[in-house]
């Protein structure tokens, strides 16, 4: 578990479909735009690849949940794309919580996490064209564009950050 002031971010779990979270926040219009949507057989089969990315990586996408009240509002976490050879960063919140600074307060402990302890060497970030919002907390992390791509069929950009270029905390 990642412990941020004020988010925790925990793997997720195939039993994540039960309480519904995902779907509903996949179902939300602009969500949608970007990541797609899920029905619940959908996320119950995307759930179990989470999960076997966590068993076979040690790293996953997590559910990221408000300390002050333990609702859950969102994902943000690794993943590797066996098709490029690279690990991105992703994150997703609900709507109602747009704003707020919880995407890069999410990704800055990720960050830390992948080039930290799991001592990758690069980490992209791959965000489909119109998404403003996430392209802008992909540069205020410090990632720069690495090329045009698409991914799941849409073009994107895809951001890098390399660990040399991380601001880390240990680091002098």
């Amino acid at each position: 578990m990642i412990t941020t002031e004020r988010l925790r971010l925990r793997p997720l779990t195939e039993t994540d479909v039960n309480v519904d979270w995902w779907v509903r926040l996949h179902a939300d219009e602009e969500v949608k735009r970007f990541v797609g949507g899920y029905t619940r057989e959908q996320a119950a089969a995307r759930l179990r690849d989470i999960q076997q990315q966590w068993t076979q990586r040690g790293h996953g996408l997590c559910a990221v949940t408000l300390r002050s009240t333990g609702e859950t509002i969102g994902r943000c976490g690794l993943h590797w794309w066996e098709d490029f050879g690279e690990t991105e960063i992703g994150w997703t919140f609900a709507r109602a919580h747009w704003g707020q600074g919880y995407a890069t307060e999410a990704a800055q402990a990720v960050l830390a996490w992948g080039f930290g302890s799991l001592e990758l060497t690069q980490i992209t970030a791959m965000i489909h064209h119109g998404n403003t919002a996430s392209s802008a907390v992909a540069r205020r992390l410090g990632f720069t564009s690495l090329r045009e791509d698409s991914v799941l069929n849409r073009p994107c950009t895809v951001y890098a950050l390399a660990r040399d270029d991380h601001p880390s905390p240990d680091r002098h």
